[in-house]
């Protein structure tokens, strides 16, 4: 796999307020003036058309509009993830994490931790 989603995490990062991004120049600087539920929304938005894009791949519309939308799709979870200080490298180490565990082992090891941090409070 490439180094792009780190290429692309840095660009993000530059678009920061903070970090100079100017919202007339910038469409992700624009979404982090508008704070953290324009961000959402638009996720919202991008998951809407991704499963609408994977509908019309499976009634034999071009698969290439999927991986448009799925792109969308994760750029703006990328900016989801810096306006929070988190990086696509935790979510590679995460799914790393999960490599070789079975989605149902997962879910319950989750459970698990999420009662015993429950019970600690």
């Amino acid at each position: 796999m490439s180094d792009i989603l780190q290429r692309l995490a840095e660009v993000i990062e530059s678009r920061k307020l903070e970090a100079g991004g100017d919202p007339e120049k910038s469409y992700v600087s624009r979404l982090f003036e508008r704070g953290d539920d324009a961000i959402l929304k638009k996720i919202g938005e991008e998951a809407t058309e991704t499963v609408m894009a994977a509908k019309d791949v499976r009634q034999g519309a071009d698969a290439n509009k999927l991986v448009y939308e799925c792109a969308d799709l994760w750029f703006h979870s990328m900016i989801m993830l810096a306006r929070f200080d988190l990086t696509p490298q935790q979510v590679l180490d995460e799914l790393a994490r999960r490599e070789g565990l079975s989605g149902i082992e997962e879910k319950a090891n989750r459970k698990l931790a999420q009662r015993e941090a429950s019970e600690r409070r």
